[in-house]
């Protein structure tokens, strides 16, 4: 029994930290809704406790897994897929600190300042593999290598409410430059080269995030609802149409942690019509931000439900 679980914790990979993107982009889906619509904050607050608290255990976790199997971790970290999810741990803290922000302003500083740090030195690691490299193809581009570029985008959020405007600026400069690029190598990878294999098709939701959090993030950096956040929100909206067209694709899948890249991409889009409503006070944002807020809903809850189960039946934390 201990050299199985040990073997599980050797194999524990870091995409686990997904799930905290998804939990912590419900939690401030919710508390959006909240303030859209004049509601306590019970389900916001109670759904932060759970963020964090599944953080902290997935933390304790893979802390074990450097300290016990460091070179599977190193590993992991010059793999051309799996390298690209290292970056959920500081968007976690950095999504932790926004939704930190309305009940405790100086803790989500701190947890903004430790994520926003932490994940500009993920930023530059990543980019470094990718210019030196001597091993990535072209069929190892996937979706994926948007989480550790654009996930700057988010830092603006709460960054220009804690008074760093232009260090806010220069984050979501990185996001945007970077998204246009790596937007037109996976489009040239999936229109030209192998389709996705399975395991990596739900991935593509990540295509839904970088504008949909560029809107919010524009929103916050400008107080404006221009041209351009018009353009970001829309953007991401067809994407969200386009994928729900494919619906049927994603139902015939194998269950793997990759699901889990469905929710964050769904709540930033849930986040986005939220915030639409709001500054448009308009009947069809209302009704299609409490849509998507339900469909999210039910599906963070799947999403729990069916990783527990594949847990039980020990699933999860294999050799691949």
């Amino acid at each position: 029994m201990a050299s199985t679980e040990s073997s599980r914790l050797q194999n524990f990979p870091v995409s686990w930290f997904a799930m905290v993107m998804g939990l912590a982009g419900l939690t401030i889906a919710l508390h959006r809704a909240e303030a859209a619509f004049s509601l306590p904050s019970t389900a916001s607050f109670a759904a932060l406790v759970l963020t964090i608290t599944v953080f902290i255990s997935l933390v304790v976790l893979y802390a074990l897994k450097a300290t016990r199997y460091p070179r599977q971790v190193e590993a992991e970290l010059n793999h051309p897929i799996k390298l690209n999810f290292a970056p959920t741990i500081s968007i976690g803290l950095i999504l932790i600190s926004i939704a930190m922000f309305p009940h405790h302003q100086g803790t989500s500083l701190i947890i903004w300042g430790v994520g926003t740090a932490l994940h500009l030195g993920f930023t530059l690691y990543v980019l470094s593999a990718w210019i030196h490299h001597t091993h990535f193809e072209i069929n190892h581009m996937n979706p994926a290598w948007f989480i550790p570029i654009v996930g700057n985008i988010l830092v603006p959020i709460a960054g220009v409410q804690h008074g760093f405007t232009e260090l806010s600026w220069f984050f979501f400069s990185i996001g945007l430059v970077f998204w246009l690029v790596l937007l037109t190598i996976i489009f040239n990878r999936m229109f030209f080269h192998h389709p996705l294999p399975g395991k990596l098709l739900p991935t593509l939701f990540i295509l839904i995030a970088p504008p949909a959090v560029g809107f919010v993030s524009w929103l916050q950096l400008t107080g404006e609802l221009d041209s351009f956040a018009r353009v970001l929100y829309y953007s991401a909206l067809f994407l969200t149409l386009m994928l729900f067209t494919q619906v049927s694709r994603f139902l015939k899948l194998q269950f793997f942690l990759s699901w889990w890249a469905y929710s964050f991409p769904m709540a930033a889009i849930t986040i986005a019509t939220l915030t639409m409503y709001q500054r448009l006070d308009s009947p069809f944002f209302k009704w299609l931000g409490v849509a998507l807020l339900g469909l999210l809903m039910l599906l963070i809850s799947g999403l729990v439900l069916r990783t527990a189960i594949a847990v039980r039946r020990r699933e999860i934390c294999i050799e691949e």
